[in-house]
């Protein structure tokens, strides 16, 4: 006897176990300028020891002048990014074939190919497009165009799939990130009522899923304290009691 087909009771049905779907609005980022910045704070907070002239060498340097403005706006950029993409990944296949049969398309490697695309509001005095400016003046020095240490300038960014409670769902942390493109931005009389827009394309090497049970090559975490939010799937168990979640940090990625 054929099996009977789905009908809308069961979409429904299957929807409201699963919590519902997930809107593309609903969502948050956090980004991370690169980790020299934060011996560059210590600095500026002694510049009010140091000499006038030796305070204005100081605060030329690159480092300081985008710690003093991460502190500052670091926390609006996060808040004012209009849209973002998840990025992808790849398997990069190549085709073998044995004798005369059919060839096969056979995983040799993979890659994260591309960038992240992301658009920032812009206040009144352009602030978002100042701290990319900033952050690109650690990848290279405008003025002896020569580029820096790689290490200097990579910071890491993390997306996150909200609910409608605003609960965090689902979340990826990209590594190795840095704005490679800041894009133009085109004025006209005609726009009188739109916000000023700037679009950021980020280079990355590698992203992980934040709210997996485990990832291939990586230490599991457990979390010493059980979560009562929603990341992922079965995250309770059959009593409803919430389980313990393994979550991917810093040191797992190579960090401290």
């Amino acid at each position: 006897m054929a099996e009977k087909q789905p009908t809308i009771q069961n979409f429904i049905s299957s929807m409201n176990v699963s919590g519902g779907f997930a809107r593309t609005s609903k969502y948050a980022v956090i980004i991370t300028p690169p980790a020299i910045i934060a011996s560059a704070t210590d600095v500026d907070a002694r510049l009010d020891n140091l000499t006038p002239e030796a305070s204005a060498i100081l605060q030329s340097f690159a480092p300081v002048q985008f710690a003093q403005l991460s502190a500052q706006v670091g926390r609006q950029v996060n808040l004012h990014c209009n849209s973002i993409s998840m990025p992808g990944h790849d398997l990069q296949a190549q085709d073998v074939q044995h004798g005369s049969a059919p060839g096969r398309q056979m995983v040799r490697s993979h890659d994260y190919e591309g960038t992240i695309d992301a658009s920032f509001y812009l206040d009144t005095y352009l602030r978002e497009r100042h701290f990319f400016e900033q952050w690109q003046k650690m990848a290279v020095n405008v003025n002896t165009h020569k580029a820096n240490y790689y290490d200097n300038y990579i910071g890491t960014m993390e997306i996150f799939q909200l609910d409608g409670r605003g609960e965090i769902t689902y979340g990826i942390k990209a590594t190795e990130v840095y704005p490679a493109t800041i894009a133009g931005i085109e004025y006209a009389y005609a726009n009188t009522n739109q916000i000023a827009m700037q679009s950021v394309k980020f280079q990355y090497r590698q992203w992980y899923n934040m709210t997996a049970d485990s990832i291939a090559g990586y230490n599991k975490v457990q979390r010493d304290i059980p979560s009562d939010k929603n990341y992922g799937p079965n995250i309770r168990d059959a009593n409803g009691v919430p389980r313990p979640v393994t979550f991917i940090t810093d040191k797992d990625l190579g960090g401290v």
